[in-house]
C-alpha cells in the first residue's frame, strides 16, 4: 500500500483547520509554520480542497482558510480523494495488467485490502481525529513551541 506526500499532507493540513479553526481562518503560512509543510505545495493542495468544497476561503486582513462544514462530516477518504490520491495496494495501481497484461494471481487480493483502507478511512472523521489524545498532545506541543517562538520575536524587538 503507498499513500504518498499529497494525501498525508493533505490530511495534516485539514487536521490542522479542524485544531486550529476556532481561532478564525486560518493561514495557509500558518499551516506551514506549523506541520513543516512548503506553502507552495499547500498552496496546491488547497486549490484542490476548495474544489471539492472541503475548505472555504476569507480574503482580507486577518483572512486564510476554514473548514467548509463542521469537523464531524468530513472524512479522511475525502480529503485523499479531493486531492486526486488513491489508497492503492496492487502493484499495477488497480489496472489488472500485473503480469504480462493480465490479472496477477493476488491481485483481487490486494484489490480487496485497497478497498477495505478506503472504507476504514471514510469512517475517520476530522472531529474524531480531534478528540484523540494523541493529537491532543501533539497540538498542545505545536502550540506550546509557537507561543515561545513569539516571546522570542517580542524580546528580540524590545
Amino acid at each position: 500500500m503507498r499513500l504518498t506526500t499529497k494525501g498525508r499532507y493533505a490530511v495534516t493540513a485539514m487536521l490542522d483547520l479542524a485544531l486550529y479553526g476556532d481561532q478564525g481562518p486560518i493561514s495557509l503560512a500558518d499551516i506551514s509554520s506549523r506541520q513543516d509543510i512548503s506553502l507552495s505545495y499547500l498552496e496546491q493542495l488547497f486549490a484542490k480542497l476548495r474544489r471539492r468544497e472541503l475548505v472555504c476561503s476569507v480574503r482580507g486582513p486577518g483572512g486564510g482558510y476554514r473548514l467548509s462544514r463542521p469537523g464531524d462530516s468530513i472524512f479522511v477518504a475525502e480529503i485523499i480523494d479531493a486531492v486526486d490520491e488513491r489508497v492503492d495496494a496492487t502493484g499495477c495501481s488497480g489496472h489488472s495488467d500485473c503480469q504480462d497484461g493480465h490479472t496477477c494471481l493476488t491481485h483481487h487480493l490486494w484489490s480487496d485490502l485497497s478497498d477495505q483502507i478506503h472504507h476504514f478511512l471514510s469512517d475517520i472523521s476530522l472531529a474524531s481525529l480531534v478528540q484523540r489524545r494523541d493529537v491532543q498532545a501533539v497540538s498542545a506541543r505545536q502550540r506550546q513551541r509557537r507561543n515561545a517562538e513569539q516571546a522570542i520575536v517580542l524580546t528580540a524587538i524590545d
